[in-house]
Parts: structure tokens; sequence; C-alpha cells
């Protein structure tokens, strides 16, 4: 008797393939900024420990356009923005009888040199102001731009110019236009070029739609930072200016606005994070007061007045808690909180208190910097912006586990991430350092590139790609 073999069998052994192509290619992916996950955070395995710029460098592409946004991986594509300026006015000599710029607020605190980016680091309120009246920005002509780079070759496989002409908004002479990471979700790519606009194209670099959400003044016009989300079909915008503050959710297929909310803020910097709690999804947005919102609808859920001197660092959580804060300054000390799952209504605790209605724990003074914390197998880790020092606090109870410095570290603009049970962190000069896991502090150098990299790394099955200010790098 010929024996039948089940067809649910069969279906299984056909699946198999199909899920693990789907793992892998899930593993192969970093769509937004800091990850799939918005926590750097990776499931390779198979990463490089060290390289130089020779050592494991499979390939480098060159830049010519300037931006602090990092790579996003879809695939074997790779999407960066950038801006190049065509024709740009000579910046004018100040006047030697002229008062000098004001220093910052932070005494020591050292101000950016030429080519950094104008968000100010831990400590300091960053660059001096624009003179107000200087339209000379006005007639300089730039080109905004997307590029798709192979992940596998390092060849350019498209580059489209989303906006060409003059700038809506004065930027300070140490950045860019192009600051935002881009996100994609597979099928589009969101370029965000702040006072630009959002651009949405289809993964072979066509256009399908584009939002104008206006042009706002900032902070002493120091630029624009926030990032561009993409969860669940709906695009995330968090615009904090000057004038009018906002936060819109646009359809990802159509660009139609779903909700907008407005926002009693001024300027800030960092970029909305999905948290996935043990009660419902929500849709944190930093500032002065970090509130969180239903993604849905846009209702704000809970808010907390976080203090500190601005808003920089993007929040983290897991499935109980979230980890949030703002930088401080000489005058306003920026703590880090964490917040209950499930919290309703206005959880800032009273002051000095050490928890409150939502809030399980603060740790006053952590110390952010311009980087996001990494929480990563029970431990909360954040670096400095400047100076080296790490601190190591346990999630679970924020106490301190350490606090201790790196020599040589310098200033530190990208977001650590967590691999292989250990903390992975660079500073601007291109050196990456490998920091031992828990509660013992001990670190070493694993790689150096000829460059200087502010953005955050992209992270792929095997292979990390870094974006300096010269090249795109692929270590592998």
């Amino acid at each position: 008797m010929k024996q039948r073999f089940p067809f649910r069998s069969l279906i299984f052994i056909l699946s198999v393939p199909l899920l693990m192509i789907t793992a892998c290619s899930k593993q192969q992916n970093w769509p937004q900024f800091r990850g799939p996950g918005s926590n750097m955070l990776t499931l390779a395995t198979s990463l490089p420990e060290e390289w130089d710029t020779l050592k494991n460098v499979a390939w480098t592409y060159e830049l010519d356009g300037a931006g602090w946004g990092s790579p996003v991986v879809w695939g074997n594509k790779i999407f960066i923005t950038s801006c190049f300026p065509e024709k740009v006015a000579p910046v004018p000599e100040r006047n030697p009888m002229q008062a000098p710029p004001p220093p910052s607020r932070s005494a020591g605190a050292q101000q950016p040199q030429a080519g950094q980016p104008s968000r100010p680091a831990q400590g300091q309120q960053g660059p001096p102001p624009q003179v107000e009246n200087d339209t000379v920005f006005k007639q300089d002509v730039y080109r905004w731009e997307v590029t798709c780079v192979d992940l596998n070759t390092g060849k350019q496989l498209w580059k489209q110019v989303a906006y060409h002409g003059n700038p809506r908004v004065k930027k300070h002479q140490m950045n860019n236009y192009a600051t935002e990471t881009a996100a994609t979700d597979g099928k589009r790519v969101f370029a965000y070029f702040g006072n630009i606009g959002l651009f949405c194209y289809d993964m072979e670099g066509m256009l399908i739609w584009k939002k104008d959400f206006g042009a706002y003044k900032v902070l002493n016009g120091w630029g624009t930072g926030s990032c561009p989300v993409a969860f669940n079909g709906i695009v995330y915008i968090q615009n904090d200016n000057e004038e009018s503050s906002f936060i819109s959710a646009l359809d990802a297929p159509t660009g139609e606005e779903k909700w907008r909310v407005q926002r009693d803020e001024k300027t800030n910097y960092s970029t909305p994070y999905i948290w996935k709690n043990s009660k419902r999804t929500e849709l944190v947005a930093g500032g002065k007061t970090i509130r969180a919102y239903d993604p849905e609808t846009g209702k704000e859920l809970w808010s907390l007045k976080a203090g500190g001197e601005m808003n920089i660092p993007s929040a983290v959580g897991d499935a109980n808690m979230l980890y949030t804060g703002n930088t401080s300054g000489q005058n306003a000390r920026g703590s880090l909180f964490a917040v209950k799952a499930g919290s309703e209504g206005d959880i800032t605790p009273a002051e000095g208190a050490s928890a409150g209605n939502g809030i399980a724990w603060v740790f006053p003074e952590a110390n952010l910097g311009n980087n996001s914390p990494l929480l990563y197998n029970g431990f909360i880790y954040i670096i400095a912006g400047r100076g080296g020092e790490i601190r190591c606090i346990k999630a679970a109870d924020g106490s301190l586990v350490y606090n201790e410095r790196v020599a040589g570290l310098g200033a530190v603009w990208a977001s650590p991430w967590g691999y292989d049970g250990r903390v992975w962190f660079y500073g601007e000069n291109g050196t990456t350092y490998s920091l031992q896991g828990g509660d013992t502090f001990k670190y070493e150098q694993k790689g150096k590139l000829d460059d200087k990299i502010w953005a955050s790394v992209a992270i792929t099955g095997d292979s990390y790609v870094f974006r300096g200010v010269k090249r795109l790098y692929c270590i592998k």
C-alpha cells in the first residue's frame, strides 16, 4: 500500500525556508534612526570585532554632500540624505572692534569646531546665536539629495534631488541642512529635511509624494534634528520650533495627514520613540515636557516635566518601563526617569522626590549627552557628550553601578549599541571602543577610521555601515 504524505507536513516543510528567509531579511534591515526597535540593538551574530582603514573594510563610498543623518538599510539597499552647496556666500569676517560672541553658560565648555554639528554638547548651550537680521543666506543655492547605495558592492544605485533652491531658514555656519536620518518601511523611503519638507520615494527612487510643513525659526538658528518614524503604515514627524510646534501623523502610502497635535514646546531635537509595552503602544515625544500619545489618534496619554537644559536624546524602553530625560546645563540638571507602563495624566514627581505616580525611580543629574541612552541586558549606559564619562545604572531600581571615564574619548555624538554582551560606542574622531557589559568597567579599543563621525551606525546581518564626513564605510 502506498503511504500518503500528509499535506500539512508538506506545507510545514515548504514554509520553513520561507520563515528562515524572512528572519534573515529582518536581521539585515536597519530601517530608521537607532534601528528596527529604535534601541540600538541587533539580532546579528557574526559582526566584525576589529577594523581600521584597511582591515575588514569591504568598501567605501565617497560623499560629495554634507549630512549628519545616519544610514538606514533595507535588504541590499542603503539610504542616506545629504545637502550639497552649489552657491554659498562667504561667511563675513567679524569686525575686530565688535564684541566677541557670548560664551557658553557652562564654564570651560568647548565651542564646536568648523564642520561640527551645531546641536550642543553635554553641559553647553552650543554655538553662539546668529544675527537676527542676516538675510544673505536667502541667496545661497543648495541641492537636497537622497542617495541609494548597494550594500554588497558600495556602488550607487540611484540618487534623486528632493529639492533645489534657496534655504528657507538660516542655519548655523557649523551645521548643514540634512541633519535628520531617513526612514523606510521596505516599500517606501521617507526623507525629511526639516524646514524643506518630507519626501517619499519608492525603493527604486521614484517620487511618490511630498509634504511641505512650512518653515519655522529654531533656537538661535542652530538647525533641526528630529527624524521621521515609520510605524504601522504611518509616518510621524515631530516639528518643535520657536513659532508653532506640532506632531503630524501621515498615511505612509499617500502622505495624507491623519492627525496633527499642536504642542506647547519650543525647539527640541530628539526623535519620537514607539514604546511597545505590556499595556499598549505609545508614541513618546521628548521636550521640556515629555509626552506620550496614542499613535492612532494623537490623544495625549501622560506628561512629565523633565527639566534639564534642552531635549536632545531619545527615550528607550522595555515591556514595563520607559527610560527618558533631558541633557543637563550649568543652571538646569537633567534627570533620568523610569516611567511605568500604563501611566496616565501628569506624572511629574514632586521636587526632589525619588519616585512618584507613574514614576518608578528618578536618577538626578544623569549627565545625558547628545547620544541616546542604551538599555541592554538589565543595565542603562549613559555616555556623556564630552569628557569620556560613562555611567552604568541598574534598570530595575535606578541604582548607580559605576561612574567611570574612557581616556581620550573626546566628543560623542552617535548613540552606543549592544552586541555580543558588550556595549560599543565611538567618538567623533572615528575610534570605536568595546565596553564589557554588566557591573564591571572594562573597555578596549576595537576600531579606527580616518574620518570624523557623528552619525550613529547602521547594523546589518554581518556588517556595520558607518557614515563619516568624507565617506560611507562598510565594515564586514
